[in-house]
Formats: C-alpha cells, structure tokens, sequence
C-alpha cells in the first residue's frame, strides 16, 4: 500500500457496522490472541456504543466499545458517571498509524456525549504504555482475563478545546484522518 489513505471513525449505527466491529474483534481477539469466541462477544454488545474506523475504501482498520449505565456497573465499581472502553481492535495493516488512539478519543468523545466524567477499561499489560500516553492511569492489581494479565485504568474526562463537542460533524461521524502509507 502506497500514497497517502483517509479513514474516518463513525458510531456503529446500522447492522452493517456493527458486524464490521465483530469482524475486526474476531479478527484480532480471536484470530491473533487466541481468546475463545464464545466468551468475546457478550449480552453487553447490544447496548454498547459501538466506534467504527474504516479506511475510504469502506476496508474496516479498528473498532472500540463504551458501555455506560448499567451495563459498566460491574467494570467501574458502580459508578453511574463513569463509562467502560473496551474491546478495543486495530487490524495489523493500521497498527501505528494512529487508529487506535483515534478510536480512544472517539469513545471518550461518546461517553461525554453521554454524560459521564471519567472511562475505565481493563488493558492487557502489554498496552499499558499506550494508555497512559492517552492519559489513563492504571489501579489496582493486575487480574487475567481470557488468560491475557490484564490492569484497571481510568482517565477523568474534561471538555478539551478542538475535540469535537456536537457541532459540525454529521451525524455519526467522530473524525476524519489521512495518513502516509
């Protein structure tokens, strides 16, 4: 792949995008870490807010997931104002061009939508490093899940001059990005 690609990240709205996260999820999560299908999709994919990035081809690099409400209770301590990312996917081809902090950004962007002042998620320890550069800060003990060490982190959310806050994007469109390739 050469020249220079344009990818946008959008909320998943219709079916279609929503079994674009599925795939890039099965792809990653279950192709390439070994995670057990059957426990990588949950009864929290119907409620979640789900973050699609698609190259301007329509090929789907990355995807994340915001829970909040009930449906986080468990990942965040019970706090209602505190929203969970996870499932948070970027194909090998998009890995290092940005789309994975995009899809962050975008799901943070969801949450404050939403109400919530902070977004919790579980990291596998490998990725530490890439969240705290986004500004979460890991808690407690590492735990495993799905056999994968995995940390608590959260980042306090705050209206950020420049980052999209309602106006001018249509309506399901977090941002637009060009990279070189």
């Amino acid at each position: 792949m050469s020249g220079t690609r344009a990818y946008v990240i959008r909320v998943a709205e219709d079916p279609a995008d929503r079994e674009a996260c599925f795939a890039v999820r099965k792809e990653v999560f279950v192709g390439e870490q070994g995670v057990p299908e059957d426990i990588e999709y949950d009864a929290h994919d119907a409620g979640a807010v789900h973050v699609l990035a698609v190259r301007e081809d329509g090929v789907p690099l990355g995807t994340g997931r915001l829970l909040y409400g009930a449906g986080a209770a468990a990942k965040t301590g019970g706090d209602p104002s505190v929203g969970s990312l996870g499932r948070l996917a970027v194909t090998r081809e998009a890995r290092g061009l940005g789309v994975g902090a995009a899809l962050v950004r975008a799901v943070e962007d969801a949450a404050h939508a939403r109400g919530l002042t902070a977004v919790d998620l579980h990291a596998q320890t490998h990725a530490l490093g890439f969240y705290e550069r986004l500004g979460y800060r890991a808690y407690g003990p590492e735990f495993p899940d799905a056999g994968i060490p995995h940390r608590a982190m959260r980042r306090a959310l705050r209206r950020q001059p420049g980052r999209r806050g309602g106006g001018g994007a249509p309506k399901g469109l977090v941002a637009g990005v060009t990279w070189q390739a």
